[in-house]
């Protein structure tokens, strides 16, 4: 749950189709196919946010020249999407589509002598590595790896090459009963038999190195040796979380190393180094990191690594923090003591002696340095905005920014001060036929006395002398920022468009305004967080701008729950609710989810232990007897986070009652929504509901 809003940085493969049997990709002329769209309306559609490029993977080359980085298409008539791999110089000329295939090209990276660049491609059937020169010429596959890989990293020296790919080391059915081939079945023994939105498949992510020399790999070794864990970690980890040493004789890697009871129980992950000439593998991490340690990166020099990482064991949403270990001394350093503030993407300066890294901060990421010989921490980007990543290019950094008015492009800083170039205009094209509305920063004051940080996004052409109806937006997580994201489906750009101003308050719970307001929601899920999405939306109400006669709320995940405990306590204030795979009945949520550190940290445990009683009293189905207001209920079946049979309960209990509802249900998605047409489906079913109860409109039934 505090993955709700990871879609945003998952990789481009995530709904990509494998689009071809062909030996060698055939080219074709398509650039940038945003160039070639042209919009039907002026605001915000489903077409026009099915038609951006998601530009994602920014690598700078080694004489740090040149960008790479890929960017997505969907094509909504045939359901799937493409990822192609564009090439830029660092001042910003015009982006070239250097792949134009049929295939998904993903996870570009540039071959240490600048000389190729290497890339995986579905051409074949099956994801392999294949090479190109620097300008895109002369495609080959390097590499035949039955079942595939789905990551690689060349080692600095060039002479090998790391892979992650999926191992079977477990029995189905058919292995233990070979005589009954027909029998669809599963045994489970133990917990996590399935994760988010895959059941176990028997496999396990691994880490391999093959020797390399420049135009095949051969000689794989698997570096986990028949281990049943995974690395990176399942399941949105990333290249990111495994990286070579600068003399090519180490491997770093990401895993945790529990199976079963003791692996849901947990988010204790932990940071090994293989040593490639002894075959050893350390522990880097065991001693006194009890949660999360991810994603370490090695000085320039060797003599340093970098990492991020939790205090607390079960705890997702704890601070995430540096962590920098000398390893020629042994001393470790919490560079995060006095700073209250999360660190992601943490990459070195190539003078060894700073640490680059996002982090958010009143609901916008910005990008900070951090100098090791003083621990000084200095703010760098100003502005209203999420960066997403930060790497180094000679003198300037670059990163890639979104905002909730602009999707993700490619930036360069000015580490002095700040200053910001646009360097990548993908979708140039969508952004000058759009108009966006306003988004507006306001601090609102809470039951406590607090101050809170509260959106508020304008419908475009907005006429303070009219009414509009008006949405309060429950964000997930519990505890993910309502930042400056850009979603593709609680896009506020495009409720603003439907006629709706979107109040989107940080309420308690939530990242980015210290530990105490961030920690407040934990055990009291229904507390003063409640009480923060109504001072919100009582405070708003009082504009005259803001129908009050005409109030939605609408939300997912915890924001979904929310939607379904404000259903009981809302005293008349809304005229309609969406829940998109909420929390209705935490009884069952806490038997049925399959990540147990979750509920385990944020409710206390099983509901029949006696000390956790009052935080279960707080589950919305007890007070389903009080609702009376219009209800959407919208789930996906491949959602083990939170499964279905939530959604299904709430729509059944409105349905006893005669309240109006409905139940928007996706056999094939997830936690998310992912495919184009059923994506544009949920914006259709979202805007049909509202539109009926909070516009008035008897010619739009439900």
């Amino acid at each position: 749950m505090n993955k709700f809003v990871l879609p945003l940085l998952l990789s481009i493969i995530i709904g990509l189709s494998a689009c071809s049997d062909q030996e060698a990709p055939s080219e074709k002329t398509i650039g940038n196919p945003v160039d070639q769209v042209t919009l039907d309306s002026q605001v915000m559609t489903p077409q026009a946010l099915w038609s951006f490029g998601r530009v994602s993977g920014v690598k700078v080359s080694p004489d740090q020249k040149k960008l790479l980085f890929t960017s997505s298409f969907y094509d909504v008539e045939k359901n799937s999407g493409n990822g192609e791999i564009f090439l830029m110089p660092v001042d910003g000329e015009k982006a070239e589509n250097i792949t134009n295939t049929p295939a998904t090209e993903f996870n570009a990276r540039w071959r240490p002598d600048g000389k190729k660049i290497g890339y995986l491609s579905s051409a074949s059937g099956s994801t392999q590595l294949w090479e190109m020169n620097a300008d895109g010429s002369e495609k080959e596959k390097i590499s035949s790896i039955n079942g595939g890989i789905n990551g690689f990293e060349y080692a600095p020296n060039q002479k090998k090459i790391l892979y992650i790919k999926e191992v079977k080391l477990d029995q189905n059915v058919h292995d233990i009963y070979p005589d009954l081939p027909k029998a669809n079945a599963r045994i489970e023994t133990d917990l996590m038999y399935r994760h988010w939105d895959e059941w176990h498949n028997y496999k396990y992510s691994h880490v391999f190195v093959a020797d390399y020399n420049g135009e095949k790999i051969t000689n794989s070794v698997d570096i986990m040796k028949g281990e049943k864990y995974h690395a990176p970690l399942e399941p949105f980890g990333g290249m990111g979380q495994i990286n070579w040493s600068p003399d090519s004789k180490k491997v770093t890697y990401t895993s945790k190393k529990l199976t079963g009871k003791e692996y849901t129980m947990s988010t204790n992950s932990e940071i090994y180094i293989y040593d490639l000439e002894t075959g050893a593998t350390t522990n880097l991490t065991r001693k006194q990191h009890e949660g999360y340690d991810k994603a370490a990166v090695y000085s320039p020099n060797g003599k340093m690594i970098a990492w991020e990482s939790m205090r607390r064991d079960g705890y997702e949403a704890d601070k995430n923090r540096i962590f920098v270990r000398n390893l020629q001394t042994g001393e470790e350093t919490n560079y995060s003591t006095e700073f209250e503030q999360n660190a992601h993407g943490i990459t070195w300066g190539p003078e060894n002696e700073k640490l680059y890294f996002t982090s958010d901060w009143h609901a916008r990421f910005q990008i900070y340095q951090l100098t090791l010989k003083t621990g000084d921490i200095r703010q760098i980007t100003e502005g209203r905005h999420n960066y997403q990543s930060v790497a180094v290019a000679g003198d300037a950094l670059i990163g890639s920014k979104q905002s909730m008015s602009q999707p993700t492009e490619i930036y360069s800083i000015d580490p002095s001060t700040g200053k910001e170039t646009q360097l990548s205009h993908i979708n140039q094209n969508l952004m000058d036929q759009l108009n966006m509305g306003n988004v507006e920063k306001r601090w609102i004051e809470t039951t406590d006395g607090k101050e809170m940080l509260t959106w508020v996004i304008y419908p475009p052409n907005f006429d303070k002398s009219k009414e509009y109806p008006t949405l309060l937006y429950c964000q997930g997580g519990p505890q993910s920022s309502v930042s400056q994201f850009f979603s593709y489906r609680w896009n506020f750009q495009m409720m603003a468009a439907n006629g709706y101003i979107v109040v989107a308050p940080n309420r308690r719970g939530l990242p980015s305004f210290g530990m105490d307001w961030l920690e407040q929601i934990s055990g009291d899920y229904a507390g003063q967080n409640i009480q923060d999405y109504l001072s919100a939306i009582d405070a708003m109400k009082k504009e005259p701008f803001v129908d009050e006669d005409n109030l939605g709320a609408v939300g997912a995940s915890y924001g979904g729950y929310s939607i379904y405990y404000l259903a009981g306590h809302h005293n008349d204030r809304f005229d309609a609710f969406i829940s998109h795979d909420g929390m209705f009945n935490l009884e069952s949520f806490y038997l049925t989810t399959e990540e147990m550190w979750f509920p385990n940290w944020d409710l206390g445990g099983p509901y029949w232990e006696e000390e956790n009683k009052e935080v279960y009293a707080q589950s919305p189905h007890r007070f389903v007897d009080k609702w009376d207001t219009p209800i959407m209920v919208v789930h996906g079946q491949k959602d083990y986070r939170i499964p279905y049979t939530e959604g299904m309960a709430a729509f059944n209990a409105a349905q006893l009652q005669d309240i109006p509802s409905k139940f928007l249900f996706f056999p094939n998605e997830n936690h998310w929504v992912l495919k184009p047409q059923n994506g544009i489906l949920w914006q259709r079913e979202f805007f049909k509901w509202l539109d009926r109860w909070l516009k008035n409109n008897e010619d739009n039934p439900a």
